[in-house]
């Protein structure tokens, strides 16, 4: 596997398209950074890290509309991929959806949101969007 992020998102758009509640998805550091991010901002309802082997996995609760029975992310989209990195300074930081949606970025000072980033004025590799 060449670009385990893609991957990652890949997964969770298939279980969402599927209307599946609960996916598993292989653990790495950057995927359990991006997966507490997805709770904070509220995208998904519940997660739980899995120590089982030489990497574990993780168990997503995907969150859905009770009357509409539509997910709450309705995008995710990779940016930085591993043929062609995207990088950006904090000065032009990338707005999705005019600030409605998020940009999770790989920092110095780790992962954070577009948002977040800006605060500290740091910039960083763009890994996706959600919205």
């Amino acid at each position: 596997m060449t670009d385990p992020i893609a991957d990652y998102l890949t997964r969770l758009r298939n279980a969402i398209m599927a209307n599946h509640r609960v996916v598993e998805v292989p653990a790495s550091n950057l995927k359990k950074e991006i997966t507490k991010i997805l709770f904070e901002k509220g995208y998904i309802l519940n997660y739980k890290f899995i120590e089982d082997g030489p990497q574990g996995t993780i168990k997503v609760a995907l969150k859905y509309d009770p009357a509409t029975k539509t997910s709450a992310i309705k995008c995710l989209k990779r940016v930085s991929t591993p043929g062609l990195r995207k990088y950006t300074g904090y000065k032009n930081m990338p707005s999705v959806i005019n600030g409605l949606g998020i940009a999770i970025l790989s920092t110095s000072k780790g992962v954070m949101t577009d948002k977040e980033a800006s605060q500290l004025k740091i910039g960083g590799e763009v890994l996706c969007y959600v919205y």
